[in-house]
């Protein structure tokens, strides 16, 4: 059964990413009072009663400008457009009608889709006469919403369910998440359009290019994913606009939200200390995490070696030594499949359960090996469980004392790596102390 696609279409600063928020109800798309915020295709899905639809939410769409980065989200525009069932045309009903707003019309016009034009910003019912001029532009319908307060989307969307179609979509598995995150100009959105062999998100040689988090659905040998691209993350001290703050914040939830994250390395510069910030809010999220050093075929061949790569990777990460390696090229596509074999194993591993009897047995070993003393009292263990997955995490029963030295619990920590995996994610220990309670006389 077809899904409804319906894409959001206007000039910059209408209003389009406030009505997508809307109408998939959650703050999705970013939202600022000033043009351009967003420039890839956001996809979300809209619900009314049991009708379903997905939406597209497209950056500021100018038919005429030359400038390089407009023509790049032009043409995303124009594939959203293409893909669409139906047409929400967005216009700012207090500003009135613009020229752009006209070439607008006259390219829609020509795509052969049906067309809804939403005037925007109309709070209340006596700004409706502003609505007059826009029947001009050609198109039978002219709807008053605010997107911000919320007037005038119940009917909006009775006329979006009676355009695009009744039909009742089943919804697919969303597979499993995984974030792309790296700084800015890493490569994250070309590798994510070389494994869909299709320009999806925007590449711009400007940094920066990326600021809304983009979910895109991926089938990869017969296994689905949903990959998360995110705006470039910087340090804090570099981030001065407010929009870029908002990006950033945004890609952190989407961190949050993922499976696993593949941090993006550039191989013509090696690790920075930005990357060793961002790769710190993989860890401590508790995400399983691949590192993928990207642009290998810009790289002279032995110049350095992948062992070399791995060996100063692992020096200046070193939080991270339990996260494979891998080597891509988003241009030429080389390592994508070895990657995806790593996000598989990683994805697998978070989730491993042991039985509290084996693990018991392999840290009590450990503990033999290499006893331990804290306040010149022994520590010993009585029983150890597994509490949870993703990341994996073990309450430990011990005697002795509560907290235990953080190379102690690294040594713990390793011995359980040691024994059963666990690559990937970091692995958390708890402890608590065992009481002996006294005999009543």
């Amino acid at each position: 059964m077809v899904t409804p696609v319906i894409a959001i279409v206007g000039r910059p600063n209408v209003g389009k990413s406030a009505l997508f928020n809307r109408l998939v109800g959650r703050r999705q798309a970013l939202v600022r009072d000033v043009p351009g915020v967003t420039r890839d295709r956001l996809y979300g899905v809209v619900s009314f009663g049991r009708w379903q639809a997905t939406i597209v939410d497209t950056g500021g769409f100018d038919p005429v400008s030359d400038h390089s980065l407009t023509s790049a989200v032009r043409r995303q525009v124009l594939t959203a457009i293409e893909e669409a069932h139906l047409i929400l045309f967005v216009v700012d009903a207090r500003a009135g009608m613009t020229p752009l707003d006209q070439e607008i019309a006259r390219t829609l016009r020509r795509c052969q889709r049906p067309v809804v034009v939403v005037a925007n910003k109309i709070d209340s019912a006596g700004q409706d006469a502003l609505l007059g001029e826009f029947f001009a532009l050609g198109f039978p319908e002219v709807l008053p919403v605010s997107a911000e307060h919320g007037r005038g989307v119940a009917t909006l969307l009775d006329a979006i369910r009676d355009r695009a179609g009744h039909a009742e979509a089943e919804q697919e598995p969303e597979g499993l998440r995984v974030a792309i995150i790296g700084r800015p100009n890493v490569g994250k959105s070309s590798l994510i359009n070389g494994l869909l062999g299709s320009d999806r998100l925007l590449v711009h040689e400007a940094p920066g290019t990326t600021r809304d988090p983009v979910d895109t659905p991926l089938l990869f040998r017969d296994r689905r994913y949903l990959l998360i691209d995110t705006a470039g993350i910087r340090r804090k001290g570099r981030v001065i606009e407010a929009l870029e703050k908002l990006s950033v914040v945004m890609a952190l939830k989407r961190l949050e939200r993922c499976q696993v994250a593949v941090v993006i390395l550039d191989a013509t510069e090696g690790v920075t200390a930005q990357d060793a910030h961002i790769a710190g809010y993989a860890h401590e999220a508790g995400r399983a995490t691949v590192l993928a050093v990207n642009k290998w075929d810009l790289v002279p061949p032995g110049k350095p070696s992948r062992a070399e790569m791995v060996n100063r990777i692992r020096d200046r990460l070193r939080f991270l030594d339990y996260a494979p390696v891998g080597f891509t090229s988003a241009v030429t596509g080389s390592g994508l499949a070895e990657l995806f074999d790593l996000v598989d194993q990683v994805a697998e591993e978070a989730t491993k359960r042991l039985p509290p009897t084996l693990l018991t047995k392999a840290l009590a070993h450990a503990m033999e090996r290499r006893p331990t003393t804290r306040a010149g009292l022994p520590l010993t263990l009585h029983s150890a469980t597994q509490v949870a997955v993703a990341p994996p995490t073990f309450v430990l029963r011990v005697s002795g004392a509560e907290k235990v030295h953080f190379s102690y619990e690294r040594y713990l920590v390793n011995a359980l790596r040691q024994a059963f995996g666990f690559t990937g994610s970091p692995v958390r220990l708890a402890f608590r102390r065992t009481r002996v309670k006294k005999a009543r006389r």
